[in-house]
This record gives C-alpha cells, sequence and structure tokens, in this order.
C-alpha cells in the first residue's frame, strides 16, 4: 500500500492489522515515541478543518516526526492559480508523507499520481475520508468487540456526507451488517450508494422518515451535521436543519448498549445533555482516530 485515496483501496485484513496496531499504541504510546524520528509530514488543508487536520498532526508528534503544511488554500500558492499536480510535486521534495484534503472531489487521486512521497486522502468534496473511516470502524470494535452482526442507523445528511459513503461502502464487505437509512427526503443517500455497495453486496436495508420509528433496533447510531456549506440555498439549510436532532427522550427506547457516534463538528443534531450519556461515543472517536492515523502513518512510512 502506498497510498490511501479510498476506503476500499484496503482490504478487510489490512484494515483490521491498522486497528490492531492503533489499539498496541493507545495501550502503550511511549513504545513509539521516535518510529517516525527525522521524518516530515506535509498537510494540504484546501478545506477548513479542526480534528482531521490537528490529529494527523498530533499524530506525527507522537511518533517523533515534525509537520509542515497549510491549512487555508488561501495561503498557499493555489491562489496563483498553482495545479494539485504540480503542488504534490513540489510538496514531495519537502517532505516524507503528504495528507491533503480538497473542495473538489478526486483531487487526492491526482496529488498522489503527481507525488513522490505517500499519500492520505483526508477528505475529497463529498466522495471519501477514509481516515474517518478507519477511526469509525475501530470505535465500533472497540465498542462492540466486533466488525459484523448488528444493525447501524444512519442519520441526518446522507447526501452530501463524505463520512457516510464512506462508512458504508466498506461495511457492506462485511457479514450480516444491517443499515437503516433516516434522513429527510431531500437528503437521501444517492442511489449509486445504493446500488454499487448495499445491493450489489445483498445488504438489508431499510428507509426510515424518523428516528423515533427504528430507535429500538439500532446497535449503533451515526448520526450527521447538516453541511451549510454544500447547500446551493441558504433557504434549502434552514428548512431542513432541525429536523433530526437526538434528545435524551428520543434514547429512551434505546437499547442499553447502543453506541451513538458523529464525526463531528456537531452543530445541534445532538443536545448536549446526551454527552453524558454512557452510550455516548463521538468524542472517544476522535481519540481513536490520532490513533488510527498512527497506525497509518507507520504503514505508509514502512516502519515496523
Amino acid at each position: 500500500m502506498k497510498n490511501l485515496i479510498d476506503i476500499l483501496d484496503l482490504s478487510l485484513d489490512e484494515i483490521f492489522n491498522l486497528i490492531e496496531t492503533a489499539i498496541k499504541i493507545k495501550n502503550d504510546p511511549s513504545r513509539y515515541l521516535e518510529k517516525c524520528k527525522y521524518k516530515k509530514m506535509a498537510t494540504l488543508f484546501f478545506e477548513p478543518s479542526t480534528r482531521t487536520r490537528l490529529s494527523f498532526e498530533a499524530a506525527m508528534y507522537e511518533l517523533g516526526g515534525n509537520v509542515i503544511g497549510f491549512s487555508d488554500a488561501q495561503s498557499s500558492s493555489a491562489a496563483k492559480g498553482e495545479s494539485v499536480s504540480d503542488t504534490a510535486k513540489v510538496i514531495s521534495c519537502y517532505s516524507d508523507i503528504m495528507v491533503i484534503r480538497h473542495p473538489k472531489e478526486g483531487a487526492p487521486l491526482v496529488a498522489s499520481m503527481n507525488a513522490a512521497v505517500p499519500v492520505i486522502n483526508a477528505g475529497d468534496g463529498g466522495h471519501n475520508h477514509p481516515t474517518q473511516t478507519l477511526t469509525d470502524l475501530m470505535t465500533v470494535y472497540l465498542e462492540k468487540k466486533r466488525l459484523n452482526n448488528f444493525t447501524i442507523g444512519f442519520c441526518g445528511d446522507l447526501k452530501f456526507g463524505r463520512t457516510v459513503h464512506s462508512l458504508i461502502s466498506t461495511l457492506c464487505r462485511h457479514k450480516n451488517v444491517k443499515i437503516i437509512l433516516i434522513s429527510p427526503e431531500n437528503l437521501n443517500l444517492p442511489s449509486y450508494m445504493i446500488s454499487n455497495y448495499i445491493n450489489k453486496n445483498h445488504i438489508e436495508c431499510i428507509e426510515a422518515n424518523d428516528l423515533e420509528s427504528v430507535m429500538p433496533e439500532l446497535d449503533i447510531l451515526y448520526m450527521t451535521r447538516l453541511q451549510k456549506e454544500r447547500f446551493t440555498g441558504a433557504q434549502d439549510f434552514e428548512s431542513l436543519n432541525n429536523s433530526y436532532i437526538l434528545t435524551l427522550n428520543k434514547l429512551k427506547s434505546a437499547k442499553k448498549d447502543l453506541c451513538i457516534m458523529h464525526p463531528l463538528p456537531r452543530v445541534n443534531e445532538i443536545e448536549t445533555a446526551v454527552d453524558a450519556d454512557p452510550r455516548a461515543c463521538y468524542f472517544k472517536q476522535v481519540l481513536n482516530g490520532k490513533y488510527i492515523r498512527m497506525a497509518l502513518i507507520l504503514k505508509l512510512l514502512e516502519i515496523e
């Protein structure tokens, strides 16, 4: 594995090996303090990010490496019109590994085709977010002790949510996974996701209009925010913004071992009172993200 552009670049064995490594790092971080000594990671963020960028940077620092890069396209030569391919060639001269987030689908793939160092896709438009998917899978495994035999509900923006698309595409490779799609009509999962992944892999899937009606069935609930930046009209966003909000009252019918996840940032789709519920796992997800990215960096740099 030279790059990670799409979660489907990884076999199920490779995913599980990464999770195993991440758990080892989490349990004994001191063993990994100098694994990337003298290595440099470039973070190229053409789109805003808090968790993904900082978790990658924290991951590299905790491995003993260094970080260079930018967090705003306007502070890079992209503002002057430089292409992604040229940027990748240039940054390859300064770094050992490259992490890129870009608003255009396919930009990280273009970067990987032109870079001389490993490239990690940190999110491209509404398409893919493989390291968030690894984070999600690690969280599921730690909470459920398995990556199969469960019912998962995806709630909120299923149309534009790249984290949802990425996770569904790989869950469809696991056995006995049932998917429940809970979204406003305007934000349904795209038809290509249903035909290319759910139907193709014969995954049991149902669609629902409200969260409460399916809550008792769920082993995992994956909440998402409505992404205002991906709407064309402010009125469209405002009309749907409060459609699906998770409250303590709605959790009364949920399983006692429900795992509540969210890729974050949260706006108002999960009330803050839920944070104290032992079933809330979204801040655990954040921490897991750092460890899985540490494991991925080691893998791509071929460091034992």
